[in-house]
């Protein structure tokens, strides 16, 4: 079976909560499983070992001071080894993120795990979602952050993880699941 891999850091709860609508979306189509980096930058012992044997590898973090946290800083510096070993090599790759504002330099986070993956030689796969940008659209609106290269989300700075991101941005991140499952999947054979 194609095995997905999540692997994100979140700070207060909001981009866990996304991580999941990820997990949704590619545990419909293939074998999906969460990475947690811890508060620390770590993951637990074994689990680059595990990285290694996923078809596909989804980054995520929350956007901070424009750019990602650095407890996920830790572990892409962490992971030199597979890089050395081209462990990741043609492996999917994709990403997401999530802040207060409504732009937030989310790109540059974005733009981070695309660096990430190259360095890995790995598949960068976008969201692949027209944007909702009419004046008929709001947050419940799939892709209304108008995310291409990986999905994006806002949780505003009072709000809890019960209450953002919101179900928009919750199914764009759902369908970026569903896409990366599907297109490993397809590469898999």
């Amino acid at each position: 079976m194609t095995k997905i891999a999540i692997v994100y850091y979140s700070g207060y709860g909001h981009t866990a909560k996304q991580a999941e609508a990820v997990l949704e979306g590619a545990a419909s189509v293939a074998d999906a499983k969460l990475y947690r980096i811890d508060a620390n930058g770590d993951l637990p012992e074994g689990e680059f070992e595990a990285l290694a044997g996923a078809d596909a590898i989804i980054y995520g973090s929350p956007t901070y001071m424009g750019g990602a946290a650095w407890q996920f800083k830790k572990f892409a510096d962490a992971s030199s080894k597979p890089w050395f070993g081209q462990a990741w090599k043609n492996k999917v790759a994709a990403g997401f993120t999530n802040s207060a504002s409504v732009n937030g330099d989310k790109f540059s986070t974005i733009s981070y795990f695309v660096t990430l993956a190259m360095q890995h030689g790995q598949i960068w796969v976008g969201a692949g979602l027209m944007p909702s940008n009419t004046k008929a659209h709001g947050p419940d609106d799939v892709n209304w952050t108008a995310g291409s290269a990986g999905a994006l989300a806002i949780s505003p700075a009072d709000a809890s993880p019960a209450e953002a991101p919101r179900k928009g941005d919750l199914e764009t991140a759902r369908l970026l699941g569903v896409r990366v499952a599907e297109l490993a999947k397809k590469l898999k054979g």
